[in-house]
């Protein structure tokens, strides 16, 4: 089974916050995610005092959350990707290890995705196997006799099986930010807005405008820096222009608790390659 979803989930998810602090506008759109932490409030706010960034220019202010978010050992990210003009929900919990478990949303239908021990495991509802499976022009009784097979069980797919690169490179915290703070040499016409607040923590807020910004028809791209502890990102928001949205990063350095399903509710994608439907 090859993994058309799940390609762009891992394509939007690397240039998550390149829009603003890696140069040009990425290919991949965010909108307002389903779900807590992207639904989180900026919610204008004295900056603290002292404000840490009162020395540093927005490039400077990029630059040090960049690096701090590099060297996270563990994130949450949730979010809406909109790719080919559908929208994909996400939220995942990803560590340094190549770990990762959370649940993505296409079309209507859901599916969690798991990874440990470089095993990847995918239970996805009815609604989700079908959309996936038809985008990859499966045929109604492939699609039929697949989607009686996995029903209730996690799909399980070990290290070069198909999508299994794919799916993995979801869970591969270095790759998702790997193209932060990449393109420093091209000019980054960032400015720093007015402080704000990201649930309880006061951040820094740098503004990138793009074709004019909004009020001409152009972008406007704005991050939230925290100003408390280290400079972690923690919010992306883009306004006007044809690919308006929002997405969080929270739960830093926090533990990632991966749970392997059960071996009885498994299927191993050997099973379906063999049985032909996939």
């Amino acid at each position: 089974m090859t993994s058309h979803p799940h390609r762009k989930l891992r394509a939007a998810t690397v240039v998550c916050a390149a829009v603003v602090v890696a140069g040009p506008a990425p290919t991949a759109a965010w909108a307002a995610t389903a779900g807590p932490p992207a639904d989180a409030a900026v919610s204008v706010a004295p900056s603290p005092s002292p404000d840490p960034f009162a020395e540093l220019t927005p490039d400077e202010i990029a630059e040090r959350s960049v690096t701090a978010t590099r060297a996270a050992t563990s994130l949450r990210m949730a979010g809406r990707i909109v790719t080919d003009g559908q929208p994909l929900d996400i939220d995942f919990a990803v560590n340094d290890q190549d770990e990762c478990t959370g649940r993505m949303t296409i079309k209507g239908g859901t599916a969690e995705l798991r990874k440990t021990d470089r095993i990847t495991y995918m239970k996805g509802d009815e609604a989700f196997w079908r959309a996936s499976m038809t985008s990859q022009g499966m045929t109604e009784a492939q699609i039929d006799t697949t989607i009686e097979l996995l029903k209730g069980r996690w799909l399980k797919i070990a290290p070069g099986q198909p999508g299994s690169s794919d799916l993995g490179s979801v869970c591969d915290l270095d790759d998702l930010l790997s193209d932060l703070g990449k393109d420093k040499k091209e000019p980054s016409g960032l400015t720093r807005g007015p402080d704000a607040q990201v649930e309880d923590t006061p951040v820094a807020t740098l503004v990138k405008q793009k074709d004019g910004g909004e009020k001409d028809g152009g972008e406007t791209a704005t991050v939230s820096v925290s100003q408390r502890g280290k400079p972690y990102l923690l919010k992306m928001v883009r306004t006007g222009g044809d690919r308006p949205g929002s997405i969080t990063l929270s739960d830093y350095d926090r533990p990632v608790d991966v749970v392997v399903p059960p071996a009885d509710e498994t299927v191993d994608l050997s099973k379906l390659n063999r049985g032909g439907p996939a």
